[in-house]
């Protein structure tokens, strides 16, 4: 969706006097349309929307001809109506007119809430070292002891663990079931030795000792430990639950103190609860110990066992905007990672009114909340000084490793090396200033670099080129500042042409980070990133519940991942007819998949389904309770991929029920509902592009008819060309939006918006066409795409005004 625009007013007040054939546009929109919109598309209290848009000529033209005036559309003709539209879209209604009247910039922005965050997460990680970790490694490390506690000598098992979800009953994780002991005989007696036993000769061999059974797990009492690090795929407040009925402990991204304690356990509760807020695309260390066994003193050895009891352990998630579930073995490693930064004070809103974050808005609470994120800060490094500096309190050398910890912390908050002068007002002032208490020294530096517009405003200053550069990469792929690679080819002189930032960007690109910042882009692109209302009609869809919608928003993640990841063609994301299901949704869609199935990539009704237009998640998004919407499917289509911006209906609407038109079609009631003239103008785009996908129901089940009658599927959409595209069902709307220009330059300048956070056209009128050709010559591949967008803008000195 292009910047700077809004839909064409529909009730457009051509006043038509006499023919229009011998007038130029100009002087038709002056005699009949500026009265009500302004001499120059501004807008008037009539008709108080400017005149600014996306639609091209013939599309203008169209609406004016069909729509234009309300009360009477017939009054100008075709041609009267192609010459204004020309002379509309020239002037002033067009996104290329807008930047000739008011060129594009790039503003001076400080960081997103997101980019924040992230910035001082990483600045704090620098002093970090993880470990390098294979990807294809998923789920936690187990470590089984046949004890209550976590004795070396008591392990018998150790192992990767795809999944924590395990009910042992009354046996043991090796599948040891309780022995049966027969009780004894009062009158039983050993036997004495036999008084005439020979003793052995001395030169007879000795006997083998007899070899021992490996030793098993005790039903009454085991314990387990799992350990690795649960990766979080978006950025959020997420609830972890543990369920259980033995003692068990959980710590996420603290080592010190459990998120969840119930190692000494009181009534009957087996489920607990803890919640932390997490950023997308980063592992957090995890650790979960479960033990089977009386808690408190064991008195096992005095007393007899009774007989085991049942026991089980499962570790859940709530992810932002999700339900209850199993954490899957996709978003664990065996692998510890080190702790994250998570900075959590509350910060206001960034501004959207274009469609994208910016930091572009700045206000008291702004002020605060950075005060406040920068006081949070302070105060976790200040907890942790010993491993972050080094530093263990009383050493000889404590203050000279305090100073280096906080020359370095500076210059990874500034992205580039310090002057002698930044360095005397940043580091000596405030240990002087401090005296002999170096903590104060410490909390003095991390206060005052983190409140510093060099930190806040990523632009602020001018930074050496190269270093430049590496910020603006960073910024742009990871929404964070650079790492010590990126850093490092910064110092050399490394980034001084685009194939040398174009290696970087590659390099960077395979970070989870740019992966968590893509996937954020195509949940917005796509609703994810919002918590739609999916309940459905019990009785038309039973067994539609919560479990099956949370089942289909992974599936359609699993879907986005793979295309993107795997093959990257876009285009894919609108043709490809697999889904992935489980054995839950293959159930409930009718696929034959054993119940139990774990999420499978199928083929699923190929000859009716395309992409994501198709995908249950999305249909049922887009529908009511018991019935289709072609409305909110045609505006998504409309909106979300062929990038036209459709204004909200003036006043708020009730759809016609269907059981007050029980013989009528869902496209029936809608094209009745529709009808008038003040509608059309919109309607008459969003309508035929929903009707398309009207042979799925509102669970996004295939179906043949409605209330008796088949189901008609027939639609179309005027291009920007100005010819009309026909189709019928969505396996034909699929191919016609693959192969479309108009959904290629959406998605395009979507993107960019999305990574950069700057109008498109600052870096030119003619960048998005630019972006558009590469993005068709590299095979419409997206990760190549967002490289380019990353270098382009990271290499553009200045941005033409």
């Amino acid at each position: 969706m292009r910047p700077h625009t809004l839909p064409l007013v529909c009730a457009l007040g051509l006043l038509a006097a006499g023919s229009a054939h011998a007038q130029t546009g100009e002087a038709i929109y002056k005699d009949q349309c500026a009265r009500c919109h302004g001499a120059a598309g501004e807008g008037t209290k009539k008709a108080p929307a400017p005149l600014v848009g996306d639609r091209s000529v013939p599309q203008l033209a169209t609406v004016i001809d069909r729509t234009m005036p309300e009360d009477d559309p017939d009054k100008l003709d075709a041609a009267g109506s192609k010459k204004v539209a020309q002379y509309i879209f020239d002037t002033f209604y067009s996104p290329q007119a807008q930047a000739r009247i008011k060129p594009p910039r790039v503003e001076l922005s400080h960081l997103t809430i997101r980019q924040y965050r992230n910035a001082v997460a990483d600045v704090i990680g620098s002093f970090r070292f993880p470990p390098k970790a294979d990807p294809t490694q998923q789920g936690l490390r187990g470590d089984y002891f046949n004890s209550r506690g976590f004795q070396n000598d008591k392990r018998l098992i150790q192992r990767t663990d795809g999944e924590v979800n395990f009910d042992f009953k009354v046996g043991a994780p090796d599948g040891t079931q309780p022995v049966k002991v027969e009780p004894s005989k009062k009158d039983d007696k050993k036997e004495p030795p036999k008084k005439d036993a020979v003793p052995p000769k001395k030169d007879e061999p000795k006997k083998e000792p007899e070899k021992k059974e490996p030793a098993k797990f005790d039903p009454h009492q085991f314990s387990i430990r799992w350990e690795g690090s649960v990766v979080a795929p978006e950025t959020g407040l997420y609830e972890f639950v543990v369920k259980t009925d033995q003692a068990l402990r959980l710590w996420v991204n603290d080592n010190k103190k459990p998120l969840i304690d119930a190692w000494v356990k009181s009534g009957t509760d087996t489920e607990f609860r803890g919640s932390l807020f997490l950023l997308a695309g980063r592992p957090y260390p995890v650790r979960l110990e479960f033990s089977k066994a009386k808690q408190g003193v064991d008195d096992s050895k005095n007393k007899p066992p009774p007989p085991p009891k049942n026991a089980f352990i499962s570790l859940h998630w709530k992810r932002p905007k999700g339900t209850l579930e199993v954490i899957p073995a996709r978003h664990l490693t065996p692998v510890k990672f080190p702790e994250v930064a998570v900075i959590e004070s509350p910060f206001p809103p960034d501004d959207r009114s274009l469609g994208w974050e910016r930091g572009t808005s700045i206000s008291k609470e702004w002020e605060s909340a950075t005060t406040d994120g920068a006081i949070e800060a302070a105060a976790y490094v200040l907890t942790r000084l010993p491993e972050l500096a080094g530093a263990q309190d009383g050493a000889k050398d404590r203050d000279a490793k305090l100073k280096a910890f906080c020359l370095k912390f500076a210059e990874r908050a500034f992205r580039r090396p310090l002057a002698d002068d930044e360095k005397k007002l940043f580091i000596d002032r405030q240990f002087e200033g401090a005296g002999t208490d170096l903590d104060l020294a410490v909390k003095r530096v991390l206060l005052f670099v983190l409140k510093s517009p060099r930190f806040l405003y990523p632009d602020a200053g001018n930074l050496p080129e190269n270093y430049a550069v590496a910020g603006k990469l960073a910024l742009t792929l990871w929404d964070s500042f650079p790492d010590t690679p990126l850093l490092d080819a910064a110092a050399k002189g490394q980034l001084t042409n685009r194939a040398e930032v174009a290696k970087q960007a590659e390099r960077m690109m395979a970070d989870p980070r740019a992966k968590a910042k893509l996937r954020e882009f195509l949940f917005t692109w796509l609703k994810l990133d919002q918590s739609p209302d999916l309940s459905k009609d019990e009785k038309r869809f039973p067994g539609f519940d919560a479990a099956v919608t949370a089942d289909l928003r992974t599936s359609l993640e699993l879907f986005l991942d793979d295309v993107v990841w795997n093959d990257g063609d876009f285009r894919k994301l609108l043709l490809a007819d697999d889904l992935y299901v489980n054995g839950r949704l293959a159930k409930f869609y009718g696929i034959n998949l054993p119940p139990d199935a774990g999420f499978t990539k199928v083929k699923f009704e190929a000859d009716k389904r395309s992409g994501v237009v198709t995908h249950p998640y999305l249909l049922a998004v887009l529908a009511y309770n018991a019935e289709t919407s072609p409305i909110h499917r045609g505006v998504f289509v409309a909106r979300g991929l062929l990038g036209i911006s459709i204004r909200p209906p003036k006043d708020a609407f009730t759809p016609l029920a269907a059981d007050l038109h029980p013989k009528l079609t869902t496209r029936e009631r809608v094209l009745l509902q529709t009808k008038p003239a003040a509608c059309a103008g919109c309607h008459s785009v969003m309508n035929p592009l929903g009707f398309a996908l009207e042979n799925f129901d509102a669970v996004g089940k295939f179906r043949g008819t409605e209330n008796g009658k088949p189901v008609d599927a027939v639609g179309s959409y005027d291009t920007r060309a100005g010819a009309t595209a026909k189709f019928t069902g969505a396996k034909e709307l699929g191919k016609f939006l693959a192969a479309s220009p108009e959904v290629a330059d959406a998605f395009t300048e979507r993107l960019f918006h999305h990574y950069v956070k700057q109008p498109v056209m600052a870096y030119g009128l003619t960048k998005p066409d630019e972006l558009v050709k590469t993005f068709s010559e590299n095979g419409y591949n997206v990760r190549k795409l967002v490289v380019d967008i990353a270098v382009t803008t990271a290499t553009v000195k200045t941005p033409p005004k």
